[in-house]
């Protein structure tokens, strides 16, 4: 009984804690500052992001004993709602802290070190970030040229990164490196180090900062490392460094809905607002068919969010090795960011000329959720790896119709059954490239799904189930007519020969 009290116990606090957070972003955010302009030149102001920073919000992601409210999943992606509702590059700047820096270095960092780190972030309002991408090498990791080589007592990094949110403005980092060996050759593995930019033989150099398309208030840039740390700065993986990535990786696209659930409330909410309000020809906007739709299309992907939101709850805890979680992380990094966006979309769209404004919470939305669709690995690979596992796993069980399988695997056998006519299709048997995304984004919408239909066994709202149901369904027909066509076109190199439209007329 003691347990159970002690856990409504942290329950009630978060809920205490999570409702002073909203009430403190919005005051900030709409009355203290005007965020509608700030969001228009780089970077956030010192003293905002000060005021933010004082609430603690990445203690969520800081274990009990080190201070912290104990890296729990569910107050992890609270925290990234909450963010995200007022300010996508807000609840990124979050999300690069929690699950790119402070729950890889929770579970593999060395003990003594994290608490001097941990101590930094609670009290100093410390930020971190991880390095991984390469100028020459993009999502093919594995490759990577960064190399460390062992003096002494300390590790020498050398190398590259660039696109690393909170360029120049982190004070620790997660590097990743290669071994070099005694032949000068780049090892396989890959590892992880923490370094600390107080420390000048560890100071990484900016040498360039982009000029990011969106997310102003997040630097990006060209970062040079040549670097020394101690050897306890290494991250102590459980059996390889690849191993230790995937876990880190798919464990932050998992909570990936945590950034968009609240961006995407923010959507509908806005969409919502504006088409109650707005009339033309003395009907408000909301009573139009058109307009229904694409109000209910926000509402499936509000569903979806949340659903998602719940299972990683129940899955992406530091205690968990998600490495071998590639369908269900990638399904739901690809579909929600996919959902974010299109939110966006209809969101500006809805808002007539006032949403195609840099400073209007629905234009700005447009550009900063689109860069989500690109990091932590493109959509389209994404999805293109869901299918071929799903392969993989047909396979292996020697069952070659989609829909029998995916009514036998446990992370669709739920969902599957609602769209037996759609899914009802044999695998092709050397699919093209384009044919496996495409496959991907069928199988990553049943997956999804289920997590809807689990949170509605468990009382969510009936009526945006069915609406839910009914979008997801219509995409999987659009889906499988995409795969069914067979487009087989490819580019010409030289598609400028006979293509001038002036040849081709006589006025």
């Amino acid at each position: 009984m003691s347990n159970v009290l002690g856990q409504k116990k942290q329950i009630e606090d978060f809920d205490l804690y999570i409702g002073k957070f909203k009430e403190r972003l919005s005051s900030l955010f709409h009355t203290e500052y005007d965020y509608n302009n700030l969001s228009l030149t780089r970077g956030l102001p010192p003293q905002f992001l000060s005021e933010i920073m004082a609430m603690r919000p990445l203690s969520v992601a800081i274990p009990e004993h080190h201070g912290g409210r104990g890296l729990h999943v569910k107050e992890c992606l609270g925290v990234l709602a909450a963010a995200s509702y007022e300010s996508l590059s807000l609840s990124l700047i979050f999300g690069i802290n929690i699950a790119l820096f402070l729950e890889p270095f929770a579970k593999y960092g060395n003990t003594l070190l994290q608490e001097k780190v941990f101590h930094q972030f609670l009290e100093n309002k410390a930020m971190g970030g991880l390095m991984i991408t390469e100028q020459a090498y993009g999502s093919d990791a594995l490759n990577m040229r960064t190399s460390y080589q062992q003096a002494g007592d300390k590790y020498h990094i050398r190398g590259e990164k660039h696109w690393q949110g909170l360029t120049g403005a982190a004070d620790f980092w997660l590097v990743t490196a290669r071994k070099k060996n005694e032949h000068g050759e780049l090892v396989r593995d890959i590892d992880f180090f923490v370094t600390d930019n107080s420390i000048e033989e560890q100071k990484i150099e900016v040498l360039k900062k982009y000029n990011s398309l969106g997310l102003y208030a997040i630097p990006y840039g060209i970062n040079k490392i040549d670097i020394k740390v101690p050897v306890d700065y290494r991250l102590t993986p459980e059996s390889t460094g690849i191993k230790l990535m995937l876990d880190t990786l798919h464990r932050s696209r998992l909570q990936f809905p945590g950034m968009g659930m609240g961006f995407i409330k923010r959507m509908l909410d806005e969409a919502m607002k504006h088409c109650t309000e707005r009339r033309v020809s003395g009907i408000p906007l909301n009573e139009l068919d058109a307009v229904k739709f694409q109000l209910s299309r926000l509402q499936a992907a509000f569903t979806i969010c949340s659903a998602m939101c719940a299972y990683s709850s129940s899955i992406s805890s530091i205690q968990n090795d998600l490495s071998g979680h590639s369908v269900d992380a990638n399904s739901v990094k690809a579909l929600v960011t996919d959902l974010m966006h299109e939110s966006a979309q209809i969101c500006v769209q809805l808002s007539g000329a006032n949403g195609y404004r840099l400073d209007h919470v629905a234009g700005r939305g447009l550009v900063d959720s689109r860069p989500f669709q690109i990091f932590e690995g493109s959509n389209e690979m994404l999805y293109s790896q869901v299918a071929e596992a799903i392969a993989k796993l047909m396979r292996k069980s020697k069952e070659s119709n989609l829909l029998s399988f995916l009514k036998i695997n446990p992370a669709t056998e739920l969902a599957a059954p609602f769209f037996s006519s759609i899914l009802n299709f044999d695998f092709p048997l050397q699919p093209k490239q384009r044919e496996m995304v495409t496959l991907g984004k069928i199988i990553a919408r049943v997956v999804c799904f289920q997590y809807v239909l689990q949170i509605n066994n468990a009382g969510f709202n009936d009526k945006m189930t069915e609406i839910t149901r009914q979008h997801v369904s219509m995409d999987l027909y659009m889906l499988v007519g995409q795969l069914s066509n067979n487009n087989n076109a490819e580019p010409l190199m030289n598609y400028d020969e006979k293509a001038d439209w002036m040849n081709f007329t006589s006025l």
